[in-house]
């Protein structure tokens, strides 16, 4: 049995990158950021890790709506690919996640306090 399975809960670090080949095929890129941070001689040390991330068919159309600074979840699995570098003249090996589902996780924005919040709160002074 194989498993090729992963899960990334990260931020945009750009603007979504769509290509339209034909009506039928689409595919839009993903630059999603990551953090990890550990303790050493008691600082802590960050590092952030650049993730490809490929959509294609109908969740690319959805995932091209998306803005930089997003927090999302991306499931997928990892992919490598060659290809041929016109800057080195060799083949390269790049890593990317070809990706199976997003949730977006950005929050509504907080409303105002409702009426009852602050009736509960004079209600509260006039006891003391």
């Amino acid at each position: 049995m194989y498993q090729n399975k992963v899960t990334l809960i990260g931020f945009l670090g750009s603007n979504p990158e769509g290509r339209t080949n034909s009506p039928d095929f689409s595919v839009t890129t993903l630059s999603l950021a990551t953090k990890s941070s550990y303790k050493q001689d008691g600082k802590y040390i960050s590092h952030t890790e650049w993730h490809r991330c490929v959509v294609f068919g109908k969740l690319s159309e959805f995932a091209g709506t998306l803005k930089k600074g997003a927090h999302i979840q991306v499931e997928g699995e990892v992919r490598s690919r060659e290809y041929d570098s016109k800057k080195t003249d060799s083949k390269q090996r790049i890593w990317e996640i070809k990706v199976d589902s997003i949730l977006k996780l950005d929050r509504a924005e907080k409303s105002a306090p409702e009426d009852g919040e602050q009736d509960d709160a004079s209600n509260e002074e006039e006891a003391a």
